[in-house]
């Protein structure tokens, strides 16, 4: 029987890669989108079309009563679940931080923090051995950011993920011996519409001259790290961040 896989932001850019390589690799995988249910869809029917399973799940994940929700029908619909990853996440338009709202402070913390909090919360309730579970994995997503601070951009959005790898290191302490690995995966500048959503749609071609590498990462390299970590390969690796950053 297939692990069974959830990825929140699951509909585009690393969540979709991340899903559809996981498919391939034999989990049955959830699919989460807020919104655009045309492209969750859409991973949904390639993971279908090459032999996989897989379903569409709505959730905001800043809003907790539909998390529960989206548990409950991940349960139901495709069994115990033995993989979380916690992509979902906003950036802002670009802004100094004497420019930011409490608003916009708000909604960032909301999704990128307490829903990844969430997430991690109701997995762990069913994985854990504690609770009568058989084990899983936890993979968060953090971000060059944490280390670099965005300034004169996000410095909001590197806040959320620096509180991020805390919750990383803290939750895999907190349930390393009851069967569960957490880690997280550090992506630097890759291509996807993230940036677009910041006001900066060419901002990573931008910014590849600065990466030692000289080029952008894509969304298929990061969700080979995601993967790998929730991979039996990674069984002695926990409260660890992964840089796929091209040695930015």
């Amino acid at each position: 029987m297939d692990k069974v896989l959830l990825v929140t932001g699951g509909s585009r850019g690393i969540g979709a890669a991340t899903a559809l390589l996981a498919a391939k690799r034999g989990y049955a995988v959830a699919v989460n989108y807020t919104s655009n249910s045309l492209a969750a869809d859409e991973v949904v029917r390639a993971i279908r079309a090459d032999g996989g399973t897989a379903i569409t799940v709505q959730a905001d994940v800043g809003d907790e009563a539909q998390v529960l929700a989206m548990f409950d029908k991940v349960d139901a619909k495709l069994g115990r679940l033995a993989a979380l990853v916690n992509n979902a996440g906003i950036v802002d338009m670009q802004a100094r931080v004497d420019e930011m709202s409490v608003e916009r402070l708000e909604r960032m913390m909301r999704i990128n923090v307490i829903g990844s909090f969430v997430c991690a919360r109701e997995a762990v309730r069913r994985m854990s051995t504690k609770h009568g579970g058989e084990g899983g994995v936890i993979v968060n997503l953090s971000s060059a950011a944490a280390r670099l601070g965005s300034p004169g951009q996000y410095v909001d959005y590197a806040a959320s993920k620096g509180a991020i790898e805390s919750f990383t290191i803290g939750l895999a302490k907190e349930v390393a011996d009851e069967g569960i690995r957490v880690n997280a995966v550090r992506p630097g500048l890759i291509d996807t519409e993230i940036h677009a959503s910041g006001g900066m749609p060419d901002r990573a071609f931008q910014l590849a001259p600065t990466v030692p590498m000289k080029r952008t990462g894509s969304a298929q390299e990061v969700a080979q790290g995601i993967v790998w970590l929730l991979s039996d390969e990674a069984s002695y690796v926990t409260g660890t961040s992964l840089d796929v950053t091209g040695g930015r």
